[in-house]
């Protein structure tokens, strides 16, 4: 049967962003190979989804910088005299906190989109662009760019991989029982969403094991294979110095609470939605992981899951939203990738992962089933399961 005949014969594929909170799905996608070729999909997409703009680029990014400057603005006057201190302390800083983390969070996709070539055609402009951007929000830009590609080249290995890796268990393993308990939800989801990211960059928490420490700040970390990664690991260090030096000459001149409360804290928010985001794009139930003996990266790749988080789809420029056409074409600047993602899902199929509960709702039933995977009994030894 030929991959077209398959496509006529098949009913359209429901945009499942338009669908209600329904709960989880109770059918596991599909972990066999697919009738259809990387090719294939590619087709399917319109060929202008491909051409990147730096003119466009950088347009959204003055977009979110003046966003985040005029937050800035507006947070000056929080603390005036006339505006009283539980409004201020109860509705104005919170605000200003989520939105700002929010905006910023939007510019750490944008470097994060020239890390993988997306942001322009100039390999020079992306890696100026990215270093500047992703330094300020404490990003080690060049690290970062290295062990998350090779997230890309090895998603959904867990052997290979290097974000959310699970733990690999024998046939017929169970969850901890602790997991079902309230309390231990809260105290995972305080430390994953606070701690998560800078645990990750300091000591691999959560990602590909390694023989010793590796680390996204040692220019000697096994993360790092070659001399130019290494020389650029020192770059970013040294980026990320010259900032941390900013910020601290901030501090002294404007007092530590001036910091913690437009800056420090709207980090914490920006570190929050990057965990949450990546670790529910690569976390789900019915999604499978493959060992060596299994994976292939077509598979691997859409071993992803699409979300959506409301009005911040646009704010994030869809990065939670089009993740499954991202890892299929990661180069695909993201101002394409909701008519990518369209496209793509004529062709996957049932292999098109869509899960539309809210998104805290899914951290929440996620962080109680999603602790280890195992093969299920009777089937392939190496194709593995959350249980």
């Amino acid at each position: 049967m030929t991959v077209a005949k398959r496509r006529t014969n098949k009913p359209a594929v429901p945009d499942r962003s338009l669908m209600k909170d329904h709960g989880l799905r109770k059918e596991r996608y599909p972990s066999s190979k697919p009738d259809f070729s990387l090719a294939d999909i590619r087709k399917a997409i319109p060929p202008h989804c491909f051409k990147r703009s730096a003119a466009k680029s950088l347009t959204y990014l003055a977009i979110d910088v003046l966003l985040c400057a005029m937050l800035g603005y507006a947070s000056t006057w929080i603390d005036h005299s006339a505006v009283p201190r539980w409004l201020a302390w109860v509705l104005l800083w919170p605000a200003y906190w989520f939105w700002q983390g929010a905006v910023a969070t939007g510019i750490w996709v944008i470097a994060h989109e020239c890390g993988h070539g997306a942001f322009s055609e100039s390999e020079t402009l992306n890696d100026a662009v990215g270093l500047v951007f992703h330094s300020l929000l404490l990003v080690p830009y060049y690290s970062w760019k290295h062990s998350h590609r090779r997230h890309h080249q090895h998603t959904g290995s867990t052997e290979l991989d290097e974000v959310f890796v699970p733990n690999v268990k024998p046939a017929g393993a169970k969850a901890p029982w602790y997991q079902k308990y309230a309390i231990y939800r809260i105290g995972h989801i305080l430390f994953q969403q606070v701690l998560g990211w800078p645990l990750y960059l300091m000591f691999n928490v959560s990602g590909h094991y390694y023989e010793r420490w590796a680390n996204h700040f040692d220019p000697s970390s096994p993360i790092f294979t070659t001399k130019r990664e290494r020389l650029e690991v020192v770059i970013s260090d040294v980026a990320l110095v010259a900032v941390v030096a900013g910020l601290a000459a901030i501090s002294r001149a404007m007092g530590f609470m001036w910091l913690l409360k437009t800056y420090l804290i709207p980090y914490l928010v920006v570190n929050h939605w990057l965990v949450m985001i990546t670790f529910l794009q690569h976390t789900h139930p019915k999604l499978p992981h493959y060992g060596e003996g299994e994976w292939d990266w077509l598979r691997g790749a859409m071993a992803t899951v699409d979300r959506s988080y409301g009005v911040l789809d646009y704010v994030f420029h869809h990065i939670a939203d089009t993740h499954v056409a991202h890892h299929l074409f990661s180069y695909m600047p993201h101002y394409h990738a909701r008519e990518a993602t369209q496209a793509i899902k004529k062709v996957l199929g049932d292999y098109y992962a869509y899960d539309n509960r809210n998104v805290f709702r899914a951290l929440w039933e996620e962080l109680g089933s999603c602790s280890l995977v195992s093969p299920e009994e009777g089937g392939p030894s190496e194709v593995y399961w959350y249980h």
